[in-house]
């Protein structure tokens, strides 16, 4: 090897060791201070972009796992207060039930109804106050909000919150006089009541069923007949005849019952003269007859609550008697009277038919479901509408209280699956949470004791690299003794 004073290229070579050391020695004390592996582009580009996008699904899950927990947090507020909402519900049934009782006067009726216009009132007020963070859930504003339950665009899960005041829940109603039952009283014999036979279809949503009807079916049967079909629609049957006696029969009257399926009975009412002695001859064989009378204010009310055809047949024999009948409908609507007289008049009741269901519904048929209810649709009737001042308006009210309750129960339904469903949202959250932060342990973080170790070899390195250069540097000494300075 020449000897050289220009250029010392043993200096060189230890001086560029000496970098080298000194850098690796900087990066080393670089991750061991920030505790992370890559702290620029430079220690790794493509693990920078993996740490990079792993944290932002990291910091997107933290944040939908709290969306979730939101989510939840709504869903049980608005479910407590329809929880309470069904308490007052079920108490405003338990009035009507008790209203509906042939033992409570009109004042009866009249300050159990003050309740309930109570209870209405706070139904409303529960729905319009009911809120989280300023915005309220349960007046119908809500609709459907989504919540964002993952780290990326479109992870929603849909909740969904309608209006629970009370003009807002009850049950879509199919109660009007049809043009045979509950409408006019027929000229039939007993036994008959001049029905048509026929296939009656009921569509609910996307949900149709067939019931078929033969001749003279009575209420009582058709209403089996529709409740046998799971329809997903309820149905009652009730007759209700107003009578009013003022003549005694001198030969024969008779009431006929036929409940259809062969149940028939029948009352002898001749030389009755008052109403107040119809009422009581009426309710003395109510056990066998199944029917009963309510005089009430002058008014005398005939019932059978299983909607039989109720038949009066006056004999041509008779020389006195004057009966005047009228067929109520389920809404409470009086058909034009009938006058049984001594001419021989056959008359008969056939019971008035409500449908009810939570939802909507329609009603077509082969003839037309004209004979059954005037009303082809459901029509809503909501708990506002709800009065128990008499007998048959609380009949009605159980069915609407019914539909609403039914109607709360499917939203609460509806909630229950919901958390449930956020539940195990969050814990799969967490789950991928857990998992991706390991994941990007794994790339970002240093490895303390590899780490620690590669800084002892570089700081070794680098004193010995110092040590080096120092006798490198004295090597162009050699030159001086060549010229014997």
């Amino acid at each position: 090897m020449a000897i050289s004073v220009n250029t010392n290229v043993t200096s060189m070579k230890a001086q560029g060791n000496l970098n080298k050391a000194q850098t690796a020695t900087s990066t080393s004390m670089e991750r061991l201070a920030s505790g992370l592996r890559i702290n620029s582009a430079k220690d790794d580009a493509a693990g920078m972009q993996i740490a990079n996008r792993m944290t932002s699904q990291i910091n997107g899950i933290g944040v939908a796992i709290r969306n979730a927990n939101d989510g939840i947090s709504i869903a049980q507020t608005a479910e407590g207060a329809m929880n309470e909402s069904t308490n007052i519900l079920q108490r405003m049934r338990d009035l009507s039930l008790q209203s509906a009782n042939g033992s409570n006067s009109s004042d009866d009726r009249a300050a159990m109804q003050k309740e309930v216009n109570s209870l209405q009132a706070e139904l409303t007020r529960i729905a319009e106050t009911t809120s989280f963070g300023g915005q309220n859930l349960l007046d119908g504003s809500y609709g459907t909000q989504s919540f964002q339950v993952g780290s990326d665009a479109n992870q929603t899960i849909d909740v969904s919150l309608k209006s629970v005041s009370a003009t807002s829940i009850g049950a879509y109603q199919s109660n009007a006089a049809g043009s045979l039952f509950g409408g006019g009283l027929v000229a039939a014999a007993a036994g008959t009541n001049g029905s048509t036979g026929e296939t009656l279809t009921i569509t609910q949503g996307t949900s149709t069923t067939n019931i078929v009807s033969v001749d003279e079916d009575t209420a009582t049967e058709l209403v089996s007949k529709i409740n046998q079909a799971g329809t997903g629609v309820t149905a009652s049957a009730e007759t209700t005849v107003q009578a009013n006696l003022t003549a005694a029969f001198d030969t024969s009257l008779i009431m006929n019952v036929d409940g259809g399926s062969g149940k028939t009975a029948s009352l002898n009412l001749t030389g009755i003269s008052s109403n107040a002695d119809l009422a009581t001859a009426i309710n003395d064989t109510s056990g066998d007859t199944g029917v009963t009378a309510n005089l009430d204010n002058g008014t005398l009310t005939i019932t059978s609550s299983t909607g039989a055809d109720i038949n009066f047949t006056s004999l041509a024999s008779n020389t006195t008697g004057a009966l005047e009948l009228k067929n109520v409908a389920a809404d409470g609507t009086a058909s034009a009277a009938t006058d049984v007289t001594t001419a021989g008049v056959v008359a008969t009741a056939a019971g008035a038919i409500t449908l009810s269901s939570a939802d909507s519904f329609t009603l077509t048929g082969t003839a037309g479901p004209a004979e059954i209810t005037g009303e082809a649709a459901g029509v809503f009737a909501g708990v506002s509408t709800v009065n128990i001042g008499t007998a048959s308006g609380a009949q009605s009210a159980i069915d609407i209280i019914d539909g609403a309750i039914a109607g709360i129960d499917s939203s609460r339904a509806g909630l229950g699956a919901v958390q449930n469903r956020m539940d195990f949202t969050i814990n799969n959250l967490s789950s991928i949470q857990n998992n991706v932060t390991d994941a990007r342990s794994r790339i970002q973080d240093v490895d303390f004791a590899s780490e620690s170790a590669e800084l002892s070899k570089q700081q070794i390195l680098s004193q010995a690299s110092s040590s080096m250069l120092a006798q490198a540097n004295q090597l162009p000494q050699v030159a001086l003794s060549l010229l014997g300075g």
